[in-house]
């Protein structure tokens, strides 16, 4: 089965959007990085600011974390606004547990961005923790708004030359999400305006290139005239719309010269083959008589099938929709009133739009070649993967596998594995073949696996 669809407006807007989806994936990725990247840069410059102020200041507002007021902790735009007592601190001993997980990407960022300010890093350290986890903090945070910050950075640092170690506590900044809401905004907005335009411009090309594909369609399995198809859509659909017209009317006129040719050669031929008929009743060696007529016979069945080939779909007419089980059935009795041994079954009512006069030569050319090669010819209608099968087999010698594409060609007859004396003039199968194509469907033939050849005719339903 095929995913996806099968028109070129459905697979170039599935392309575009599959693009587009791409392009923005990738941008997306890249900005959201890049925002990331920004605001992360700006919390080390706010650490880094605050370790560079802090000491200035710590002999002014130097307090412990957990004397604290409680009011002091308050929620500001962008973020949470901590008591300066607790953002900066100063101490002797280490400030960090032992076992506290080290940040070692921002600790290297943050030492860079020191000394580049001129300050002499002795030793620094960062830990990640839950801002919920820090006394005085963790009780007030609870009434805080969902969004604000849930983690603390907390950075120590030692000078060169220095025995205090300088507290820094920041809260982490939550993921911004409004980058992801920008770009969302964007895609829908992008989408919209190039699919929109994108679709408008495509069913310009593709109305007047369906409306091309059916008439051509039908032209192919009627060849009948019709009035040219007007041209629209861009430059180059209308160039070849014109040409499709020209070609058409051309094909035409040469299919109904054709027709005129054929009726001449028809009339002027059996006009003289009908009077040696006459004359050869004149004959009085019964054996040499019935030689002629024989050959008279002959001459007009192949004229009459050579006719036939080149009408079929010439006729005008359309497909009626027929009850492919009976038709099978009339031309079955058609042969069991001669005698002739030939079978039918029947796998229940199966219906197809069809040509009637033409799909029962068809099946008649394929039961008259079982039955010349075989003498017994088995027909059966069924149906399989939405087709209607018409089935004839039969118990002959088959064709050899090389030979079958060939024999479905004008004039060509069975060699070793067809008996040639018992041959006709070699036009039934190419008559059959060119009946099933004049029904959108085709005609096989195969070797049986128990011997003796199968020919079905697989018309769409």
């Amino acid at each position: 089965m095929r995913l996806g669809p099968r028109s070129l407006l459905g697979q170039v807007m599935l392309a575009l959007a599959a693009a587009l989806l791409i392009a923005q994936a990738i941008s997306a990725g890249m900005l959201y990085r890049a925002a990331n990247e920004r605001r992360e840069l700006a919390f080390m410059n706010a650490a880094a600011f605050q370790l560079l102020t802090g000491a200035r200041n710590s002999n002014q507002h130097h307090r412990r974390a957990h004397m604290l007021p409680r009011h002091r902790l308050r929620a500001e735009e962008g973020g949470l606004r901590l008591p300066h007592g607790f953002r900066y601190s100063e101490t002797a001993a280490f400030p960090l547990p032992a076992d506290a997980p080290r940040d070692e990407r921002r600790e290297s960022v943050l030492a860079n961005l020191l000394e580049a300010r001129g300050m002499a890093v002795e030793s620094l350290a960062i830990t990640v923790r839950p801002l919920a986890s820090e006394p005085g903090i963790g009780r007030a945070l609870a009434h805080t708004r969902p969004r604000l910050p849930r983690d603390l950075m907390v950075v120590a640092l030692r000078q060169q030359g220095s025995d205090v170690w300088q507290v820094a506590r920041l809260p982490v900044p939550p993921p911004d999400r409004g980058v992801v809401r920008t770009l969302a905004l964007q895609t829908a907005i992008l989408f919209a305006v190039l699919v929109g335009l994108l679709y408008v411009v495509l069913r310009r090309i593709t109305r007047p290139l369906h409306a091309l594909a059916e008439r051509t369609r039908r032209f192919a399995g009627s060849g009948s005239a019709e009035p040219p198809l007007p041209a629209s859509g861009p430059d180059d659909v209308r160039k070849l719309i014109e040409a499709h017209n020209a070609m058409q009317a051309r094909i035409v006129t040469m299919l109904d010269e054709k027709d005129v040719m054929l009726g001449a050669i028809g009339h002027d031929l059996k006009t003289p083959l009908a009077a040696l008929r006459v004359r050869i009743e004149s004959v009085e060696d019964d054996a040499a008589r019935a030689r002629m007529a024989a050959s008279i016979e002959d001459i007009t069945q192949t004229l009459d099938e050579i006719l036939a080939l080149a009408r079929i779909g010439r006729n005008g007419t359309s497909a009626e929709r027929t009850e492919l089980g009976a038709l099978a059935t009339s031309v079955v009795e058609e042969f069991e009133d001669m005698g002739r041994p030939v079978t039918l079954a029947t796998r229940g009512r199966l219906a197809a739009p069809v040509h009637l006069t033409w799909l029962k030569r068809g099946l008649r050319n394929l039961i008259t070649n079982a039955l010349r090669y075989a003498g017994t010819a088995r027909v059966e209608v069924l149906h399989a993967d939405g087709m209607a099968i018409l089935r004839v087999d039969d118990d002959g010698p088959g064709i050899p596998a090389d030979r079958i594409d060939a024999m479905l060609e004008p004039f060509t007859r069975g060699e070793a594995s067809r008996n040639r004396d018992t041959g006709g003039a070699g036009l039934g199968l190419t008559l059959a073949r060119a009946v099933a194509e004049q029904h959108g469907g085709t005609l096989v033939l195969a070797n049986r696996p128990e011997g003796g050849l199968r020919a079905e005719f697989r018309i769409p339903l």
